[in-house]
C-alpha cells in the first residue's frame, strides 16, 4: 500500500481518481506547524532555534497520516511545487519521525505542476529527496517575519497606543501607499493650453494639433495661460497651410507572455475588478480539479510564479489551437519562448495555463468567478502565442506659408491585428491614445483650416495605486514574492492602515503614522532597496548559496540593536519627532499666515501630537486648562466648530436639556447637567455637525429593550458598545452588522443572531470551540466530556471545567479515564468557572456568618466583573493573523 499527501482535500479527490486502488490519497490541510505567537518561538540565543505547534485542527488529520502510514509500504510527500509546499512536506515528515512511525518505510517526494492524470503518474516516476534548501529559506523567511513582527510591534503598541503591528513586508508595502500619497499633496498643479484645429487636405477632415508658433517648437507649457493661448488659436485661423511631409512607419506590437502569479493579480483587478486574494482564491479551485463531466481535473498550472515559460506540448498544441480557431496566418512560424525578466526570480516553474487549450472557456459551464477567471487565463495563452499585429503609424506635418505656424497629425491604423484579435493587455492608468487612421493626402499639398479651438488643462498628480499597480511595483522593486502579494495587501485593509477609494489605496492616519514612526526610528528596515537585497539573499539560501542561519545573525545583530535604542527613549521624544515629520500633514499652513500648531481655543497654546487609549489625537499644550482636540485629518476650524458645545433641544420626557459636547475621545450628547449626567459617545461615521435633538435622544435611549426571549422570558436588549451595535440576551451578546439596526433591529432578527452566536456561526473564536472527540458521559454526572480546539491548543471541557490536553499529547489519543482524572486534577487547584456558584452553599447550609461574610467578599470585585462582561461584549477585534505574519 503507497500513502499520498497533499495540502488540500481538493487536490486529494482530484489525484485519488488518478491513482488505484494501491493509493491512500489524504490532505495535511495546509501547513500543520506554526510558530506560537508567542514570545520566545525563534530562539536568537540558541542560535535561532525555533519552537513549532501543532495546529490543533490538524492534529485530527496529522493522527489519521500518521495512521496511514503505519500500514503503508511508501509515503510520498506531493504538496504545491513552491517553498511553501516544500516546507509542508518537511513538516508533516518531522511529525510522522516524531510519532516514529516510519522505521524503515521509504519516503520520497514528488512534484507536478499541473492536476492531471498524464502530470501525476510522470511525476510519480521520477521521486526526489526533500529539498533541504528550499526548506532552510522558508525557514529563514519564516524566523525573519516573526523576529521583526514580534520584536517590533511590541514596540509600536507602548509607543504608539493604537498601532495594530508592523511587519517585514508588510510596512514596506505600506510605505509606497504612504509615499504615492505624500508625493500628491506636494504636487503643485500647473496650467496649460493646446490648440487644435480641424483641417482639410484635399480630403476628408482631419484633427491637427499646433506644434510650432511664432517660429518656435512649442513645449508642453508654453501655452501657459488663456491670453497667449488666443493668441496661438488666432495665428493657425490666420494662417495658409501647405502639407510639409507625410511619413508612413510600419511597426509591430508583440504579444505578452502567459502570466506569471503578479501578473494574472494585475489583470484580474483590470479587466475584472478583482482584488489580489478573489483571483488567488478562484485560481486555486481551478488548478485543484474541477468536475468536467464526470471527470474531475485541473483546468490550469500551478498559480504560484514568476516563471513565464511553458511546456513544448503546451507551446505545440496553442499552434494546433489557433490554426483551427483563428486561421493559419494567425500563427508564427516557430513557437515563442518567453524568459523571465522579473527580479529575483524565484525557483523555474512553468507560467500559469490551461492544462489544456482544447478545453474553449465557452465550452465549460463553470461559476461566474471561476469561468471569468479561466477565460482570461486561456485567451492570455492562447494570444501569446499567437502572431504579431502590423500596425501602420502616420504623421502628417503642416506648415504656414510664412514657416512660423506648425500643426501636427498622428494616426495609428492596424494593417493585421495578429493577437489582438483575442486579447489586449490592460493598463492601470490610460495615457493619450493615438489618433485613428489619417486620409490619404500629398506632400506640397495646400491645407484648409476649417475651425481652430483651443483648451485648458490642468497637470495631474500621479495617480493613487490600485491594487494591480501596487502589485507591480512591489514586483519592480522585488518586495514579497508571488506568493505573499494578496496576503500582504490583505493585511493593510484589515488592520485598518489604509482604505479603499474607487478601487485605489488611500493611507489611513495610523498608517502614516506607523510609517511615520518606522522612518524615523527604523528608517533602514523599510527601505526599498534593503528590503529587495534580503529577499535577493532569502534566495541565494534556496538555491543553496547562502547559510540561513548566517543570514538571520546578520540582520538580527543590527536589528536587536535598533530596537534597543529606540526601547530607551521617552514617548515625549517620540512625539517631537513624529510633530516634524508629519508636520505638513497633520499642521497645515493657514492662509493667514499664522503658526499652523497655534491653538484655536486657547490661544496661546501649541497643538501636538498626543497618544491615548484609541490611538493618536492632536491636543493643545496648555491641557487641562485648555481642552481642545481633534483627529488627525481635521482642520482646526472643524475641530472648533465640532468642540464648541451647543444645545440641541429638550427631552420631551425628562424636561432636561440635550447638549452636544466634545471630549478627549471625541464629540458626545449629554443628557442633563447633573454631577453623573447620561451621556452617550457619537457612533464612528457619525459627524457632530450632522446631530440633531432627534439623533441624540436615540443615543441616550440605549441600551434600548427589544422583546422578551421566548425560550426563557429573558429581556434582549440593543446597545452600543466600544467595539459596535450588538444584542444582549442573558450574558451573550451577538454583534450588529451597522449602527442604525441598533434603534429598530426587531425580536425575530434579535433571537436569530443570538442563536447564531451561541451555535458557534459568529466571528471566528467567539463561539463554542470545533470538538476535536467526544469522549462519552462522566461518571460523576453524566454530562459530556469533549476535546476541543481552542485558540491556545487543545483543551478538555466538562460543565465549566477545563483543562489543556498535556503538552505533546495527540488529543486524539485521550481516553475518558485519562480526561476525567485531568479534570478532577484541575478542579483541585481552582479551576472550573462557577466558583462564585459553589462559594455560594456553605450560605445555605447556614454556615457560622464570619465564614459568610468570607463567601461575600468576592462581591467586592464586582466592577471587575462588570468590565469582564463588558470585554466578552465587546472584544478588541481580532486580526486573524499574529503580528508578525506578512504572509
Amino acid at each position: 500500500m503507497n500513502l499520498l499527501v497533499v495540502e488540500s482535500p481538493a487536490k486529494a479527490k482530484t489525484i485519488n481518481k488518478y491513482l488505484g486502488s494501491d493509493y491512500t490519497v489524504l490532505a495535511s490541510y495546509g501547513h500543520v506547524r506554526d510558530l506560537p505567537a508567542k514570545d520566545g518561538s525563534v530562539k536568537p540565543d540558541e542560535d535561532f532555534a525555533m519552537s513549532w505547534d501543532v495546529d490543533a485542527k490538524a492534529a485530527k488529520r496529522l493522527s489519521d497520516i500518521a495512521e496511514a502510514a503505519k500500514k503503508s509500504d511508501r509515503i510520498i510527500l506531493a504538496t504545491d511545487p513552491d517553498r511553501e509546499g516544500e516546507a509542508i512536506s518537511w513538516h508533516v515528515l518531522e511529525v510522522l519521525q516524531k510519532k516514529k512511525v516510519l522505521k524503515d518505510k521509504k519516503v520520497e517526494r514528488v512534484v507536478f505542476n499541473a492536476i492531471t492524470k498524464s502530470a501525476v503518474t510522470e511525476a510519480m516516476k521520477s521521486p526526489r529527496a526533500i529539498d533541504m534548501e528550499l526548506v532552510e529559506a522558508y525557514l529563514a523567511r519564516r524566523a525573519l517575519d516573526y523576529l521583526v513582527g514580534f520584536t517590533l510591534s511590541p514596540v509600536l503598541w507602548r509607543k504608539l497606543p493604537g498601532s495594530r503591528s508592523a511587519g517585514r513586508v508588510q510596512s514596506v508595502a505600506l510605505r509606497l501607499v504612504v509615499d504615492r500619497e505624500l508625493e500628491i499633496e506636494r504636487f503643485k498643479t500647473q496650467e496649460y493650453w493646446t490648440v487644435e484645429a480641424d483641417v482639410s487636405a484635399g480630403a476628408e477632415p482631419f484633427l491637427a494639433r499646433m506644434v510650432k508658433h511664432e517660429g518656435k517648437r512649442l513645449s508642453k507649457f508654453d501655452l501657459g495661460n488663456e491670453t497667449s493661448a488666443l493668441a496661438a488659436k488666432a495665428a493657425v485661423e490666420a494662417a495658409t497651410f501647405t502639407v510639409a511631409g507625410v511619413e508612413k512607419k510600419p511597426g509591430r506590437r508583440s504579444p505578452p507572455p502567459p502570466f506569471t502569479t503578479s501578473t494574472l493579480q494585475q489583470e484580474a483587478s483590470r479587466k475584472l475588478g478583482f482584488s489580489a486574494q478573489r483571483t488567488m482564491q478562484a485560481a486555486q479551485k481551478l488548478y485543484e480539479g474541477i468536475d468536467i463531466g464526470g471527470e474531475t481535473v485541473g483546468l490550469i498550472t500551478y498559480m504560484r510564479t514568476d516563471g513565464v515559460q511553458a511546456a513544448p506540448e503546451a507551446l505545440d498544441e496553442a499552434r494546433v489551437v489557433i490554426g483551427g480557431v483563428y486561421g493559419k496566418e494567425y500563427v508564427p512560424e516557430t513557437a515563442r519562448i518567453y524568459k523571465t525578466k522579473a527580479k529575483n526570480a524565484q525557483e523555474a516553474h512553468e507560467a500559469i495555463r490551461p492544462t489544456s487549450l482544447a478545453r474553449n472557456p465557452g465550452s465549460l459551464r463553470l461559476e461566474s468567478d471561476l469561468g471569468r477567471l479561466y477565460e482570461l487565463i486561456w485567451k492570455r495563452m492562447i494570444a501569446s502565442q499567437m502572431e504579431s499585429a502590423r500596425i501602420e503609424r502616420t504623421t502628417i506635418e503642416l506648415e504656414s506659408a510664412d514657416g512660423k505656424t506648425g500643426l501636427r497629425a498622428t494616426g495609428q491604423v492596424v494593417l493585421f491585428d495578429g493577437y489582438l484579435a483575442v486579447y489586449e493587455e490592460g493598463r492601470d492608468d490610460a495615457d493619450d491614445e493615438e489618433g485613428g487612421r489619417l486620409p490619404q493626402v500629398n506632400e506640397g499639398a495646400s491645407a484648409r483650416v476649417i475651425a481652430a479651438r483651443s483648451d485648458q488643462h490642468f497637470t495631474e498628480p500621479p495617480p493613487r495605486y490600485s491594487e494591480a499597480s501596487l502589485v507591480k511595483k512591489m514586483e519592480e522593486l522585488g518586495i514579497g514574492r508571488p506568493s505573499t502579494y494578496a496576503s500582504v495587501l490583505t493585511v493593510l485593509r484589515d488592520r485598518e492602515y489604509v482604505r479603499m477609494d474607487k478601487n485605489r489605496f488611500v493611507p489611513e492616519d495610523k498608517g502614516r503614522l506607523v510609517t511615520a514612526f518606522l522612518e524615523q526610528f527604523f528608517a533602514r528596515y523599510v527601505e526599498y532597496d534593503f528590503t529587495a537585497a534580503l529577499e535577493e539573499k532569502l534566495d541565494l539560501v534556496s538555491a543553496g548559496e547562502m547559510d540561513w542561519k548566517a543570514l538571520l545573525r546578520e540582520f538580527w545583530q543590527d536589528f536587536h540593536a535598533a530596537v534597543g535604542e529606540i526601547a530607551e527613549l521617552r514617548v515625549t521624544n517620540v512625539l517631537d519627532a513624529l510633530n516634524e515629520a508629519l508636520g505638513p500633514h497633520i499642521f497645515p499652513a493657514k492662509e493667514d499666515g499664522s503658526d499652523p500648531r497655534g491653538c484655536p481655543t486657547c490661544g496661546t497654546g501649541r497643538l501636538s501630537l498626543k497618544t491615548g487609549k484609541f490611538g493618536a489625537f492632536i491636543g493643545c499644550s496648555n491641557y487641562p486648562e485648555c481642552r481642545f482636540t481633534r483627529q488627525l485629518a481635521q482642520s482646526d476650524d472643524e475641530a472648533a466648530q465640532e468642540s464648541g458645545d451647543r444645545e440641541l433641544g429638550v427631552d420631551p420626557v425628562t424636561g432636561e436639556t440635550v447638549f452636544l459636547k466634545s471630549g478627549r475621545f471625541g464629540p458626545y450628547v449629554q443628557l442633563g447637567e447633573a454631577d453623573k449626567p447620561k451621556r452617550s459617545s457619537l457612533p464612528k461615521g457619525w459627524s457632530a455637525a450632522a446631530i440633531d435633538l432627534e439623533k441624540a435622544l436615540r443615543l441616550l435611549r440605549l441600551p434600548r429593550e427589544v422583546g422578551a426571549h421566548p425560550e426563557d422570558g429573558g429581556m434582549i436588549t440593543a446597545g452600543i458598545g466600544r467595539f459596535g451595535p450588538f444584542v444582549l440576551h442573558n450574558g451573550t451578546y451577538a454583534n450588529l452588522p451597522n449602527v442604525d439596526e441598533v434603534f429598530d433591529v426587531g425580536i425575530n432578527r434579535a433571537v436569530a443572531l443570538l442563536a447564531e452566536k451561541r451555535a458557534g456561526g459568529g466571528r471566528p473564536g467567539r463561539g463554542e470551540s470545533a470538538a476535536l472527540k467526544d469522549l462519552g458521559a462522566h461518571p460523576a454526572d453524566g454530562a459530556a466530556v469533549k476535546v476541543l480546539a481552542g485558540r491556545y491548543g487543545p483543551y478538555i471541557k466538562h460543565g465549566a471545567t477545563n483543562a489543556n490536553v498535556p503538552k505533546g499529547k495527540d488529543p486524539q489519543e485521550i481516553t475518558l479515564e485519562e480526561a476525567v482524572a485531568l479534570l478532577a486534577e484541575r478542579e483541585a487547584k481552582g479551576g472550573g468557572k462557577k466558583k462564585g456558584k459553589a462559594a455560594a452553599k456553605p450560605k445555605a447550609e447556614k454556615a457560622p456568618a464570619k465564614k459568610a461574610a468570607a463567601a461575600k467578599k468576592p462581591a467586592a470585585k464586582k466592577p471587575a466583573a462588570k468590565k469582564a462582561a463588558k470585554a466578552e461584549a465587546e472584544p478588541a477585534p481580532a486580526d486573524g493573523a499574529a503580528p508578525w505574519d506578512d504572509e
